[in-house]
Order: structure tokens, then C-alpha cells, then sequence
């Protein structure tokens, strides 16, 4: 049985560490809150420039003039994999999930014959993938949020992204990344960017083709100039940067929502051991005071 100073030390490490979990919710709390604002912030633009290009896509399908960041390069034998993951851990399973998904679908592609290659937004993806995919992995890029998510950053890596399609280094591209639901909840979103894919419209929202240079979006009609194929060429790389940008400050917001949870229960967890390991030291307390007053009164009577 542990010795009475042996508890004590140990209670005095768990409520050090408790501390520690206690002010790392603190801190995620307060950064989630503007992580979170960040990232609704980021949706009603990202989903209607998507929604808008693939209306605009709808009338430009199949015709020879077609961008091949549209239309793709007629081919579907090289993915690469975008995988938005943390730079640190202590965050639940918040890595894992995304790691974990992008797994299976990295294994699909490789069953079918298919080349994959890994970008990694992050170093804890590229921590869990390399010693079964490390060959795959292209390139790791990190403080991706440090200080806040940058857009100028993110066109950095969409920059690279579109010259690598251009040069025929890859024919398919997909990011993923974890979508903010709550502090609790955080999807797993796999969602794929070249060739472009826009969100499935209600009817209200699909455009119908009104003559040269005109489209329908949600009741409205467009006239464009020069054409459509022109303004996709020049929209689907800004696009691109767009839905990355919208994926990372989803994954910054999750990340400090998991990170928050997850350190709300380290800080109970670490309450319920003290309760536990206080409880055995006053156990063992007893039991040698007791002791002693049986080694007294039994010395005493001897005499």
C-alpha cells in the first residue's frame, strides 16, 4: 500500500495538472467564440459563389470551351488529397476522425488502381498518416491558423494547388476537413474542388439557360460579358481559394470547440481522481493512527 506522502505528492500532481486543463478550456473557450464567428461568417459567401458557379457550369457542360477546372482533363487516375488537420493535440479525437475518414477513402482510391497524392494543412495529419502514406505526402504545411486563419496564406495554397492541376500533376482534388456543428459536434466533410462541384439547388435556385450570355439564378436573369467561359476561367481558381479558406476557419472553429470539450472533461476527470485518491489517503490515515494507538495501549499494559 502506497505510503502517505506518496498520496499526497500525487494529489498535489493531479490538481497541478488539473489547473492546467482548467485554464486550456479557458483559452479555447475564448478563442472559439471568435473562431466560430469567423467561420458562419464564412458560409453564406462561400455557398452562394458555389451555388452561383454552378449555375453559370450548367450552361457551359459538355461544350468544347468548357474549363478544364469545370470540366476536368478527361481523366481520374491521380487524386490528391487535401487533409485539414491541427498543428497540436489535445483536442479529443478531433484529428483522428478527419485522419481516419480520409484513410478509407485513400484506401478506396488505391484498391481501384488509382495514384494518391497528400497535401497536408497541418502536422498532426501528416503524424498520422506517414508511416503507412508517407511516400504520398507531397508536402506539410503548417501554422495554417497562427495567428488567424489568412486568406493570403490560403491563396498561397490554392496557387500551388491550380499550377499543379495545370501541369498535369494530379486530375482529381478533394479537401478534408471538419465542419462546425457545436462545442460537441464537429462533421467530418469530404468535398471535392477540382473538377468543380457545385451544392446540390432546390429548384428555385438552378439556372436555365436564357440565350448567349444569360442565365437564371434563384428568379433573377444575368447577362454576362464577355461570356460564361471567360468568367469561369477567371471565377474557378478565386473559388478555390474561397472553399479553402471556408474549410480551414470550419476546422480552426472546430478544432477549439473539441479542444474546449475535451479539456472540460480532463479538468472533471482530474476532479474525480482527487476525490478518489483523498478518499484512500484518509483510509490509510486511519488505519495508522489506529495502529499506533494499538502499539501504545499495548506497550502500556506490557509495563
Amino acid at each position: 500500500m502506497p505510503s502517505l506522502k506518496e498520496f499526497r505528492n500525487r494529489i498535489a500532481s493531479v490538481k497541478s495538472t488539473q489547473k492546467i486543463t482548467s485554464a486550456m478550456k479557458m483559452v479555447a473557450a475564448a478563442k472559439l467564440r471568435k473562431a466560430q464567428e469567423q467561420a458562419e461568417a464564412s458560409r453564406p459567401y462561400a455557398e452562394r459563389m458555389a451555388r452561383m458557379l454552378g449555375s453559370l457550369a450548367e450552361s457551359v457542360k459538355g461544350t468544347p470551351g468548357a474549363p478544364p477546372m469545370l470540366a476536368g482533363n478527361g481523366k481520374d487516375d491521380v487524386h490528391l488529397i487535401i487533409l485539414a488537420t491541427a498543428d497540436r493535440g489535445l483536442c479529443g479525437g478531433f484529428n483522428t476522425s478527419i485522419v481516419r475518414d480520409a484513410r478509407r477513402r485513400i484506401e478506396k482510391l488505391k484498391a481501384a488502381g488509382k495514384t494518391v497524392k497528400i497535401l497536408c494543412l497541418g502536422r498532426k495529419g501528416r503524424d498520422q498518416l506517414r508511416r503507412v502514406y508517407g511516400e504520398s505526402i507531397i508536402e506539410t504545411i503548417e501554422d495554417m491558423n497562427r495567428p488567424m486563419v489568412n486568406f493570403d496564406k490560403v491563396a498561397d495554397v490554392s496557387e500551388r494547388v491550380t499550377q499543379m492541376f495545370e501541369n498535369g500533376e494530379f486530375d482529381v482534388c478533394s479537401i478534408f476537413y471538419a465542419r462546425f456543428k457545436s462545442a460537441m459536434t464537429q462533421i467530418v466533410t469530404e468535398q471535392q474542388l477540382i473538377p468543380f462541384q457545385g451544392d446540390e439547388a432546390d429548384e428555385n435556385d438552378k439556372s436555365d439557360e436564357q440565350g448567349d450570355g444569360a442565365a437564371a439564378v434563384g428568379g433573377a436573369v444575368y447577362e454576362y460579358e464577355p461570356n460564361e467561359e471567360q468568367i469561369l476561367k477567371e471565377l474557378l481558381p478565386r473559388n478555390l481559394a474561397v472553399q479553402i479558406f471556408k474549410a480551414l476557419l470550419e476546422n480552426n472553429a472546430s478544432e477549439h470547440g473539441a479542444r474546449m470539450t475535451a479539456m472540460d472533461s480532463a479538468t472533471r476527470n482530474a476532479g474525480d481522481m482527487i476525490d478518489s485518491l483523498t478518499l484512500r489517503y484518509n483510509r490509510t490515515r486511519q488505519a495508522v493512527i489506529t495502529k499506533e494507538l494499538i502499539e501504545i495501549i499495548s506497550a502500556k499494559e506490557a509495563l
